[in-house]
């Protein structure tokens, strides 16, 4: 079941569209940024709220890979895999943020901290390599600017936490 503050997002942005269908992805960025990703129950409940079938809306979940369908980390890190980025060293960070998270792309941190995803192209090839965290774009990438971005996060964390140990 859709919360109430989801429903009310949904609805105020349902105003500005033609009709339901129009409305799903917005629907569904929603249901992922209140509750980290989008379930089989979270298709169901946009489902119902926008009076569409689940497989439909399931076509659309699916096909754009900003929408999350398995469970992520509380940070998504997309690393683009364009063709501008492998030139400009896309398996050199790849393999450094790996071995940074200890993880492989697909896959998320023991902690939950961290997902690291390929993403077919971020839209900068000008500043090759490129990469999102969350929603901040990151561009011109080497290993050191990797440590350094994700030393803010974890420092962020912290401030946020309170908490001053750190993984």
């Amino acid at each position: 079941m859709l919360s109430e503050q989801e429903r009310r997002e949904i609805e105020a942005h349902a105003r500005h569209y033609p009709n339901n269908r129009a409305v799903c992805i917005e629907a569904l960025k929603i249901v992922q940024q209140h509750r980290g990703w989008v379930s089989n129950e979270g298709i169901a409940d946009v489902a119902e709220a926008l009076q569409m079938k689940p497989a439909e809306l399931e076509s659309v979940a699916t096909f754009y890979n900003m929408i999350f369908r398995k469970q992520v980390g509380k940070h998504v890190i997309l690393l683009c895999d364009s063709v501008s980025c492998w030139i400009m060293g896309y398996e050199r960070l790849r393999e450094h943020l790996g071995d940074r998270l200890g993880i492989r792309p697909g896959q998320t941190t023991a902690d939950g901290r961290f997902t690291l995803l390929p993403n077919v192209c971020l839209g900068a090839c000008d500043h090759a390599p490129v990469m999102m965290v969350d929603d901040m774009h990151y561009q011109d990438l080497d290993p050191p600017r990797i440590d350094e971005i994700l030393a803010s996060y974890r420092q962020e964390e912290k401030s946020s936490d309170g908490n001053a140990a750190d993984s």
